[in-house]
């Protein structure tokens, strides 16, 4: 039999609070008392007490209250029970005085006995703020935001995947020294409970207690960690960060509700990322900070997919042409337009044609590279002066662009739609940095305009023949 308890702590004894604190044990199914109660009731563990016994050894008996409030329990301590003669008949009378409806005393070597698992949590004040469980101060900001993995989108899986970037990510900045407890909170995929905790069809849970047992115990979880590392901007290489050591992280990915981290963070930003242990594994989550001082709590939004991209393109017909080139150190990897070499990168021309309107495009420019070694890319689109213009010559670089796809970002593929009158143009792509080498390709997607013809049929009249005598 398997029950969830939920373990308090006496705030006056801060000996209980370092020995146990909050939590949610499970109960083992040769536990004789559950049938009455049925599986995976929750208690609540309010006090816990060092006494001696008349023989002189120490025990440590815990007051566990049934919330239906109702007395349920048939071990030793009950009321009546053999372990009261135990102690001192004065203490023993005080304690059974205490006691409320629906309230007993366990002894710890028949709670261990008999609950296997216990999940820690934080107490919460009166006000409704999270207390420390280490240093009893209380974690008075909060923030939290909604999240889901997403099978071919956002389930990455565990760090064993090179799929692991694509899983959410959130952005934390620590705005001082800061205690901070993170917490990861999973929607169950079969019994869903809503972000209050309040779980539907409780008539069912009752009558299907097999199926919970199987939730329980992980068939309706997903086995899920979290990671968080420290990153000294908000422009940074995902790849590079991600593959180095967390600053802090779960020991392993399981198959509980909550999972959380407890931490001592500076001030700065952080990179959160929650996953689940197997790719493609698919659950909404809610994710939770808790701090003793200032915090932000924001999501990284993905970068459009290429099929987002395409969605860009307004409705008509398009034609492609695809232009291929190189950065090469120390001859056209020039960088961006923050260093002097910028007009060394290479240059494509593109020309509208006088006469048209204007012409509505899309340039795109892809590095071929790995997820793991992308640089961070970006383009300007100049207009040439004049006719005459020949690739050696670029003195018009130090003009303002006319269309700029920047800050470079570190993405295999950056993109830009836009609208050129007839002219002349040239295409600078750049690496952030000058001297980094890497091959791509600049794709231009072109709208084509065609005058509509109008038709001079007419269909579906009816067709009359005069005659005449």
């Amino acid at each position: 039999m398997i029950a969830c308890l939920a373990l308090g702590v006496n705030p006056a004894s801060p000996s209980v609070r370092q020995k146990m604190c909050f939590g949610f044990p499970y109960w083992k199914r040769s536990m004789p008392s559950a049938s009455e109660l049925g599986e995976f009731h929750a208690f609540i563990v309010s006090d816990m007490l060092h006494l001696s016994r008349v023989s002189g050894k120490e025990i440590i008996l815990l007051r566990i209250r049934n919330p239906w409030g109702r007395r349920c329990w048939k071990g030793h301590w009950r009321e009546g029970g053999q372990g009261w003669s135990q102690l001192d008949p004065v203490v023993a009378s005080a304690l059974l005085s205490q006691i409320q409806e629906g309230e007993f005393w366990v002894e710890e070597e028949e709670f261990f006995k008999e609950f296997d698992e216990i999940t820690i949590g934080f107490p919460v004040t009166e006000a409704g703020q999270l207390q420390s469980l280490y240093t009893e101060k209380v974690l008075s900001h909060t923030q939290n935001l909604c999240g889901s993995w997403v099978k071919g989108q956002s389930a990455g899986g565990c760090r064993n995947n090179n799929s692991f970037p694509i899983n959410p990510k959130f952005w934390l900045r620590i705005c001082e020294q800061s205690e901070v407890c993170i917490a990861l909170l999973q929607k169950p995929r079969k019994y869903c409970a809503d972000w209050a905790g309040r779980t539907r069809n409780l008539t069912r849970l009752a009558e299907e207690g097999s199926s919970l047992t199987e939730g329980i115990q992980g068939k309706n979880y997903q086995a899920v960690g979290l990671h968080i590392w420290k990153v000294e901007k908000r422009r940074f290489n995902l790849p590079k960060t991600l593959s180095a050591p967390p600053v802090v992280g779960t020991i392993c990915h399981s198959y509980d509700r909550e999972v959380h981290l407890r931490c001592d963070l500076a001030p700065g930003y952080y990179l959160i990322v929650p996953s689940t242990f197997l790719k493609d594994a698919e659950s909404d989550f809610l994710l939770r900070v808790f701090s003793t001082g200032r915090i932000c709590l924001s999501e990284i939004k993905p970068p459009p997919t290429d099929a987002a991209l395409c969605e860009e393109l307004p409705p008509g017909e398009w034609e492609t042409v695809q232009l291929q080139g190189c950065w090469k150190n120390g001859q056209s990897a020039g960088g961006s337009r923050n260093f002097h070499s910028f007009h060394t990168n290479p240059c494509f021309p593109l020309s509208v044609p006088a006469g048209t309107e204007e012409r509505s495009m899309k340039v795109t420019l892809r590095q071929h590279c790995q997820d793991s070694k992308c640089r961070p890319i970006g383009f300007h689109i100049f207009q040439v002066p004049n006719s005459s213009w020949k690739p050696h010559t670029c003195s018009f670089l130090h003009l303002e662009p006319l269309v700029s796809c920047v800050p470079h970002c570190y993405s295999q593929e950056v993109s830009q739609l836009c609208r050129l009158s007839a002219g002349n143009y040239v295409i600078v792509p750049s690496t952030y940095l000058p001297n980094t080498e890497a091959n791509f390709t600049v794709v231009i997607t072109t709208k084509i305009d065609r005058k509509r013809i109008q038709s001079q049929e007419t269909l579906g009249q009816i067709l009359q023949e005069v005659g005449g005598i």
